[in-house]
Order: structure tokens, then sequence, then C-alpha cells
């Protein structure tokens, strides 16, 4: 049986929406992001960059696209 070669290839990237561990605060960040991301309101750190898929802080309320 041969294989199919997919035409299309399909990112493994994502945009999250996050939730703020201290105030609540919801907002969308990118899943493999390089630089670490804060919260809007509160200034607290939402994502560690890693090298690939960055450590995620917060609480995953939804995931995008």
């Amino acid at each position: 049986m041969k294989k199919r070669k997919i035409l299309i290839p399909m990112p493994k990237s994502r945009f999250v929406k996050v939730k703020c561990p201290s105030c609540g605060n919801e907002q969308i960040i990118f899943d493999h992001a390089t630089f670490p991301a804060r919260c809007l309101v509160c200034g607290t750190v939402l994502v560690e960059p890693t090298g690939g898929k960055a450590k995620i802080l917060g609480d995953i309320v939804k995931i995008l696209g």
C-alpha cells in the first residue's frame, strides 16, 4: 500500500485563548511564542518561550483555528 502525499501541509502551531491565573483576564496568544507574553491587565507572564512550543503558564480556555 502506498502512502498518500499531503498536498497542503497543515501548521502545527495555533492561537490559544488563555486565562490569567492572577486577575482572570482572557487574551489570545500564539502557542509557539518566541517572546514572553504578559497579561495586559496585571502584567503577569503568561507564556515562556522554550525554542519550540512555548510553556503556557495560564489556563487554556479555547484553542482557536
